[in-house]
């Protein structure tokens, strides 16, 4: 652990190259001071980091795919739990216990891969009493997004009693949360994977049946037969039409992922025909209103030892080979990064 009580710290710098066409980025640990942090207004809040996590944009950022990094040098880090240092706001003081997740952070703005940082008050939650800040980061963005389709199924109507809930990319962070969630809630959850070695880990989270990625990839039929009452999505593409086309009658596929594709290649016939409700989830802008009432069902509708089972520490060194594992879908679960390791 770096000693950084004299302002300095380390954290993880992308920076590009000044040559090459196209230009290339790599990333380093770094010794930064306070003097490196940014500035942004009268409202700004010093964070010191005790963990992060590991999501999809942050594999693109980590190895350059997508080019979601929107300027250069950038810490990375989509997420983070920590201690309020010192707060230029009167909604924090120093000791608060905060999480920050989204608003692009990470990608427009300094983020979590870091022992120190600096953001806006606007950002940041209360950490719930009883949450310990590994468990935030266990479940992180990720989670927040997999408790965000939860509720949006709620708000629908989805009940256990409609019909199972199917999970796709439910290995990843969001499924495996979602998968947990779920079943927790007495919801059948049925889970699609392109790996058949993970099922006795969904299993163990509370998935009762499973789907292959392949099978459900095929291009859908414009209706298919009913057989999910929701769904939580986290691919897209052929694999959410094909979703959409197996919904029940009033049923609600909410949507948070696009690593199968950007494109829908559905029709209007299962909302028109079948009044199926498709809810996109964005927990990047999300209000902390909204925020704040997902981590309290957090807190209480994720059994902790699930939690536990699902995460994985790892030390800021080891971001550059984890993202590229993310990015070829070889990332179980949820990877916390402890900045201080």
């Amino acid at each position: 652990m770096t000693d950084n009580s004299n302002g300095t710290f380390n954290a993880l710098v992308v920076r590009e190259a000044e040559e090459g066409n196209p230009k290339t980025a790599s990333a380093s640990i770094e010794q930064l001071t306070d003097a490196d942090l940014p500035d942004y207004d009268a409202d700004d809040v010093v964070v010191q980091i005790d963990y992060s996590s590991l999501n999809y944009k942050d594999g693109m950022a980590l190895t350059g795919k997508g080019r979601i990094i929107r300027s250069y040098p950038m810490v990375p880090g989509i997420d983070f739990s920590g201690t309020v240092i010192s707060s230029e706001s009167p909604k924090f003081a120093s000791g608060d216990e905060v999480i920050l997740t989204g608003w692009s952070v990470g990608e427009r703005y300094w983020g979590g891969y870091s022992q120190r940082q600096k953001v806006k008050a606007m950002w940041l939650n209360r950490r719930p009493i009883g949450m310990s800040a590994v468990q935030a980061m266990g479940i992180g963005t990720a989670g927040l997004t997999a408790m965000m389709c939860v509720l949006a199924l709620e708000e629908g109507g989805v009940k256990p009693t409609d019909g199972p809930i199917v999970v796709t990319g439910a290995a990843g962070g969001v499924g495996s949360v979602a998968v947990a969630i779920l079943s927790n809630l007495g919801y059948d959850v049925t889970a699609v994977t392109g790996r058949p070695e993970q099922h006795e880990y969904l299993r163990a989270l509370g998935a009762s049946a499973f789907l292959s990625r392949a099978e459900m990839s095929e291009a859908p039929k414009p209706l298919e037969g009913e057989t999910w009452g929701g769904a939580v999505d986290t691919v897209g593409s052929t694999m959410l039409a094909k979703v959409l086309a197996q919904t029940k009658y009033q049923g609600v596929v909410t949507a948070c992922g696009l690593a199968g594709g950007v494109d829908l290649p559905s029709t209007v016939m299962p909302f028109i025909l079948r009044g199926v409700r498709l809810q996109g989830i964005d927990s990047v802008l999300a209000p902390i209103e909204a925020r704040d009432a997902a981590w309290a069902r957090l807190l209480t509708d994720l059994p902790s030892d699930l939690l536990d089972a699902m995460t994985e520490v790892v030390p800021m060194s080891a971001l550059p080979d984890q993202g590229e594992a993310i990015m070829a879908g070889q990332v179980r679960g949820r990877i916390v990064v402890d900045p201080n390791a």
